[in-house]
């Protein structure tokens, strides 16, 4: 390769996308609003100073915007769309942040800047919000611009082991070559339904993007847990209360891992579930070797808590702010901010850099690579 492929990175956060595209990427600018997340970003590069931007992207213009980039990665915020809020989809409040980039692409693409692909990363369910129109007007958007695009669907759970399937919106102005389209896992039926809702015109600029499985993940959660006397542990009441949130069935599997001879580690979420039409609080408990999709922390009933069984004693305390981190997939080097809430929403609210990382192997790169793609430039 002659040169780095060149990036923005737009809703950057703590710049999980940039670390998962790697050393052979070189990110000519970034930009979000939230100040603990930028404040993490410039923790973590040297040279944000250069290119970060903290700020609102609607008070962005073209002209802030460095260079004609190979790719424009997009983690719009997803609250909007996402199956437990309120789902406004594209005309909602944090997710028509989408509308302030893409003025932006607009903008570069009638300078002739503009990114050679594009991805948008986003909740599954951006698919149905609102009937399917929030994915058709994104398509749409992509479609007049000139860019052809397609879907996958990717849980992280591949990768790591934390159960957090999210949106990947591939869109290129290039033939993409023969090896990077056909049959794919990722494709779910939710992304299948999707498309055939999609108008004939738009559908005919749809790409069925060809990404590979990755090797068996050879981790679970246990492997990313910190030493017993490294972290805060729950008092017996406490561990009590949660049991007592408990339905049946989850209580029984807490029993059956107490009685074992060895020690099993379950990942708890409580959630709000309505019983006999009412809104009842219970916490839910799983022992597969993996963690429930990790969330921005906005209360004590969102922090995910981890459950000890074994030997006749069952312990409880909460997920740490760096075991988030490793579930993300980031590098114990990454500087986390001060606090449990702090980190948590740092990474409660990214994108996992192992699944980035492969996207860029598999799509991204080889397509950038190709004679058509470099022609476009």
């Amino acid at each position: 390769m002659s040169r780095a492929f060149t990036f923005y990175e737009f809703f950057a956060g703590g710049g999980m996308a940039r670390i998962g595209l790697g050393a052979d990427w070189r990110c000519l600018f970034a930009n979000d609003f939230d100040p603990l997340k930028a404040a993490t970003y410039r923790a973590n590069f040297a040279d944000a100073p250069g290119h970060f931007h903290q700020g609102d992207v609607w008070a962005l213009s073209p002209a802030d915007l460095p260079g004609a980039p190979d790719l424009a990665w997009a983690s719009s915020p997803c609250q909007d769309f996402s199956l437990a809020g309120a789902r406004a989809g594209l005309t909602g409040g944090r997710s028509s942040a989408f509308f302030g980039f893409w003025r932006l692409v607009e903008g570069l693409d009638k300078e002739g800047r503009a990114p050679r692909a594009i991805v948008i990363e986003n909740v599954t369910g951006l698919l149905t919000s609102h009937g399917g129109r929030d994915l058709e007007a994104l398509c749409d958007a992509l479609a007049e611009r000139g860019y052809r695009f397609g879907a996958l669907e990717i849980d992280a759970v591949g990768f790591v082991p934390q159960s957090r399937p999210r949106l990947f919106v591939v869109a290129t102005r290039a033939e993409p070559p023969a090896g990077l389209t056909g049959a794919s896992g990722y494709q779910s039926r939710a992304v299948r339904e999707a498309h055939a809702r999609l108008p004939a015109a738009l559908q005919a600029n749809w790409i069925w993007w060809a990404l590979p499985a990755p090797p068996a993940r050879n981790t679970d959660l246990a492997a990313v847990l910190e030493f017993d006397a490294e972290v805060a542990w729950h008092t017996p009441a406490k561990t009590a209360r949660l049991l007592e949130l408990m339905a049946p069935l989850h209580r029984a599997r807490v029993e059956a891992a107490r009685l074992q001879a060895g020690s099993a580690v379950g990942a708890v979420f409580r959630r709000t579930r309505r019983q006999a039409g009412q809104r009842v609080q219970r916490a839910e408990v799983r022992f597969d070797g993996l963690s429930g999709c990790l969330r921005t922390p906005r209360g004590g009933s969102s922090r995910q808590a981890l459950l000890f069984a074994g030997g006749g004693e069952v312990r409880s305390r909460l997920l740490t702010a760096r075991e988030a981190a490793r579930l993300m997939g980031l590098p114990d080097n990454y500087v986390l901010p001060e606090g449990l809430n702090a980190g948590l929403h740092v990474a409660g609210d990214g994108v996992a850099v192992p699944v980035v990382r492969w996207l860029a192997a598999h799509i991204l790169e080889p397509l950038l690579r190709t004679p058509s793609a470099i022609a476009a430039e």
